[in-house]
């Protein structure tokens, strides 16, 4: 077999691969962890369900390829963040319900034992809260204008961005999610245009 035939075959593989994700997202989204089957998510693109265990042999190696994908899309806060990028990261959240939707249902699936997903967003949330505290430093240096230090800020934080996801997610037309989130900030003392 060529290079050429085997380097065509890995790409089609690839690419299947990131369309039954897609179809995975959309079922997540639509029905939850639990309820999403590997069947339904099969039917939606076109596989039956056996084909789909070729790529992926358990419905919780695809719940992880899942999770990869979503984070291969979003950016974790960085330390050399600034507060105004946080804001612009929850305008962005605001145009893209599908994903946020998908994981709103994970997460609030994953705080029950033995779920597949809970190792992956506590340690998620320890390098968030993590990452929140070290660009509040930055912008503050070791205490916010309302006495708080930074670490004792970004759990807060964390909350209200998620929190604001899950009140726009259940009603998008009460819920100004990127205004609400900078007036939070001004609660902080950060001047919000």
């Amino acid at each position: 077999m060529s290079y050429g035939v085997v380097m065509s075959a890995r790409v089609r593989s690839e690419e299947r691969r990131a369309e039954i994700v897609g179809a995975a997202l959309e079922v997540i989204a639509e029905r939850g962890y639990r309820g999403a089957s590997l069947a339904a998510v099969a039917e939606r693109v076109g596989l039956t369900q056996q084909g789909l265990l070729h790529y992926f042999p358990t419905k919780d190696a695809l719940l992880v390829a899942v999770l990869q994908e979503r984070d291969r899309w979003d950016a974790v806060p960085d330390p050399q963040w600034r507060m105004d990028l946080l804001a612009s990261l929850v305008e962005y959240n605001a145009m893209r319900p599908a994903i946020i939707q998908t994981f709103s249902a994970l997460l609030g699936e994953s705080v029950t034992e033995g779920h597949p997903a809970r190792e992956y967003f506590t340690e998620r949330y320890a390098r968030v809260r993590a990452a929140m505290a070290a660009v509040l430093r930055t912008e503050y240096g070791d205490r916010l204008p309302n006495g708080l230090t930074p670490e004792r800020t970004a759990p807060l934080l964390v909350a209200v961005m998620d929190g604001l996801q899950y009140q726009w997610l259940l009603d998008p037309e009460s819920v100004d999610m990127p205004g609400a989130f900078r007036d939070f900030l001004r609660l902080l003392g950060e001047p919000v245009e």
